[in-house]
């Protein structure tokens, strides 16, 4: 008989089972998983907030950072199942702290040296650089660490290492509650340099927590995966499959895992649009994203995943609805609706990976595979979509993969109803794709029929996903491509989709961002008579408006005037030019720039007055300018319908104040929907000893047939008496700074303070 390796330590060569360490294990091992995954995540929407100033505050940076995070995450459990397989035992606890310890020299996290300005193209991949550098090791680290202890502990004799999926969930519960608590307490009540030395503090810990672990697992770390603590076989609990994972297996995990990380990419990006690219946005989808893991690998699911898969159809139904038909116009309520359908969808994704989830021993490939899937879907929305579609077309094209998500999943049983199907499926796309190209008009009222009478059809499918997936993806894309008006045409970059399109009746040319208009040109007249020569101001910057009352008031001092603007919109500011006057724009997005000197599409730029473009944010390129070379700076930024933060801080306006002449004005546009922004420029105006006046337009009457609309600008001087005729007008209220509200810098904002202010009023 052969004898058996003794290098290999079996089960039974193990000392009797010391009982109080057992206990010990499972606590200490829940508190490193724990305090791994708050590390984790917490990071992210710190790290992001750091870095968003330098990329002008664009809702696209979250998603770019959200690319990186799925792509470190994979490399974390890819390393944690090369160390398991080929260093086992001990070997993968020393090389682990070696790996955590040597992190440590990245300690505290800040934006690396030589990421300066940001290129003027290829913003994505420098950002995927920036964070790379700065915090690629410290995450990676942290990423592998659940994996490892996990693997560990299922070598170990605890009762509960069978089935070591709910410290996943416990990992989850950490980040959830990390990323919870980062907008709610940490980011209104701590400073952001702060953060980082309380997050190095939390590091070091965590080393102290694993290597604690590593002792209390000594005995069992060198027990081969395939036996467990008592002497067997281990054994994977009756509802997880015992055979070696399969190719095919790998292929549905990425699958499942991929549809609801994109959906988390397209989301977020979509709601943080429209108010402010900033942590509470972008955490809500993301800490939600993660609950579903700790509902459906918990011991216990709380929620029945066949219920799940029942109630799905609904949602999805009442989603389309509400992008098609818009029945709900608050804001509040529209995010409500996407992120909770966002979650049903992502639960039950997570909920078919929970229940196609492996045994024990191969938990690490598992892992692996399915981060493999956050990171191809992070990709595929977050990078490759931007540089695809004019528009956010990924979002209804997840919507319907999220179905094909479901259970049931197969082509139509016959011949004659696969011939049905696609023959169905390519009559509706050439249609799409007729209708576009001759941009034939559609009676509104008739194609909200059509898509009715198809989303009750999909009442038939519930049962069968891709049909119902067909018809989904049918009515979302119809609604953009159909119903869009003709002659209309889109571009998106790195800062968002800007459209340019024509009103209703034809007599103005308009141009959005996301869903917010950015600006506007009078082309005919009444008669329907194509107009020339300079064209007349409208939206913000019509003859009286607080922007041009501003400019009277730097006039009534000198002549001529040095104006800078902040966002080029459609250069319309322009326009409100006198002879002699210097006027500099500012901007950040280069398809702004095509789009606004095109005489094609609006002509303030080519008709009024040459005028000087600099490209880049504001922030960085405005500070390169020589000091007192302006008499107004009017800031007027936007994405969307969300102005960036780090242009409303402290430091922000000691560098406005910097460039102005020592009488000059700044004049910031803070009109939003979502946010109450006056009391924060009163604020950041005291901090640098200025006055502030704000204008909220009562002095005149909106006219939304002819696009003239009040708007609220707040104005900051050193002196009173510098404002000059505003001072006297009963339109200009004088600011004064509310005590108990902290003061707006790089380091703090409080975006929940600004949201609660505009609800009250």
């Amino acid at each position: 008989m052969a004898t058996a390796d003794k290098s290999i330590m079996t089960t039974t060569d193990l000392p009797a089972t010391d009982s109080a360490r057992t206990s010990r294990l499972l606590p200490v091992l829940t508190a490193a998983i724990f305090l791994s995954a708050a590390l984790l995540f917490a990071v992210q929407p710190m790290f992001t907030k750091m870095v968003l100033p330098r990329l002008g505050g664009a809702p696209q940076v979250w998603s770019v950072a959200m690319v990186f995070f799925q792509a470190a995450l994979l490399a974390g459990y890819a390393y944690a199942h090369l160390l398991t397989r080929y260093a086992p035992g001990r070997n993968s606890l020393f090389i682990q702290l070696a790996v955590m310890v040597a992190a440590c020299f990245m300690l505290p996290l800040s934006i690396a040296s030589g990421w300066g300005k940001p290129p003027a193209v290829g913003e994505a991949f420098w950002l995927l650089g920036l964070f790379a550098v700065s915090i690629g090791l410290p995450f990676f680290a942290l990423a592998a660490n659940s994996p490892l202890l996990q693997a560990w502990f299922a070598r170990s004799d605890h009762p509960a290492a069978k089935d070591p999926y709910f410290l996943y969930a416990a990992s989850n519960v950490g980040s959830f509650l990390a990323l919870l608590s980062y907008p709610l307490i940490i980011e209104p009540l701590i400073r952001l340099y702060d953060q980082t030395w309380l997050w190095t503090i939390g590091f070091y810990v965590l080393i102290l927590l694993i290597a604690g672990s590593g002792y209390l697992l000594r005995n069992w770390l060198d027990v081969p995966a395939s036996q467990s603590a008592s002497g067997a076989t281990a054994k994977a609990p009756m509802s997880l499959p015992t055979s070696a994972p399969t190719w095919r297996d790998a292929l549905i995990w990425v699958c499942l895992a991929a549809v609801p990380s994109g959906l988390l990419v397209a989301v977020t990006a979509h709601i943080s649009t429209d108010v402010a690219a900033v942590p509470l946005l972008w955490v809500i989808p993301l800490a939600l994203y993660l609950l579903t893991f700790v509902l459906v690998f918990a011991s216990r699911p709380l929620v029945p995943h066949n219920l799940l898969v029942a109630i799905q159809p609904i949602f999805i139904i009442a989603l389309a609805a509400v992008m098609i038909y818009e029945p709900v116009k608050m804001i509040v309520g529209v995010i409500a609706i996407h992120i909770g359908i966002f979650f049903v969808l992502t639960l039950v994704c997570h909920g078919e990976l929970a229940r196609r989830r492996p045994a024990p021993q191969h938990l690490t490939a598992f892992y692996m595979w399915m981060s493999a899937g956050g990171m191809i879907g992070g990709i595929a929305s977050g990078l490759i979509a931007p540089h695809t579609f004019n528009w956010i077309a990924e979002y209804p094209i997840l919507i319907a993969l999220a179905v094909l998500c479901r259970p049931g999943l197969a082509l139509p049983k016959s011949y004659v109803e696969q011939i049905i199907f696609f023959g169905a499926l390519a009559v509706a796309v050439l249609a799409l794709v007729l209708f576009r190209a001759f941009q034939v008009e559609v009676d509104t009222d008739i194609f909200n029929w059509v898509v009715a009478a198809l989303l009750i059809v999909t009442v038939l499918f519930w049962r069968d996903p891709l049909p119902f997936a067909a018809i989904i993806a049918f009515v979302l894309l119809a609604n953009h491509y159909v119903l869009e008006v003709g002659g209309s045409r889109s571009v998106r970059s790195f800062f968002g989709v800007l459209k340019i399109s024509e009103s209703y009746d034809g007599r103005f040319r308009l141009l959005s961002h996301g869903t917010t208009l950015h600006g506007g040109q009078r082309i005919r007249d009444n008669d329907g008579k194509p107009l020339g020569g300079r064209p007349e101001p409208i939206m913000y910057y019509y003859n009286g408006s607080a922007m041009a009352q501003i400019l009277d008031a730097a006039r009534a001092r000198t002549k001529p005037i040095r104006y800078a603007v902040i966002g080029l919109g459609t250069g319309t500011l322009a326009c409100r030019a006198e002879p002699g006057d210097t006027v500099h724009y500012y901007e950040i997005d280069p398809a702004m720039t095509r789009l606004s000197t095109d005489p094609k599409n609006f002509s303030f730029l080519t008709e009024c007055r040459p005028v000087t473009i600099t490209l880049g944010d504001a922030r960085l390129t405005l500070a390169e300018a020589p000091d007192a070379s302006y008499d107004v700076i009017i800031v007027d930024a936007f994405t969307s319908d969300a102005i960036p933060i780090h242009l409303l801080t402290r430091e922000a306006m000691a560098i406005y104040r910097q460039k102005l002449v020592p009488e000059g004005i700044v004049a910031i546009h803070v009109s939003n929907r979502h946010l109450e922004l006056a009391s924060v420029v009163a604020g950041i105006a005291k901090a640098n000893d200025m006055v502030s006046r704000v204008n909220e337009g009562t002095d005149v009457t909106e006219n939304d047939s002819e696009y003239v609309f009040l708007g609220t600008v707040v104005a900051a001087t050193a002196k009173d008496e510098y404002f000059g005729p505003i001072a006297q007008s009963e339109a200009w209220e004088l600011q004064k700074p509310d005590p108990k509200q902290w003061v707006w810098t790089d380091d703090y904002s409080n975006i929940i303070g600004s949201i609660l202010r505009r609800l009250r009023e």
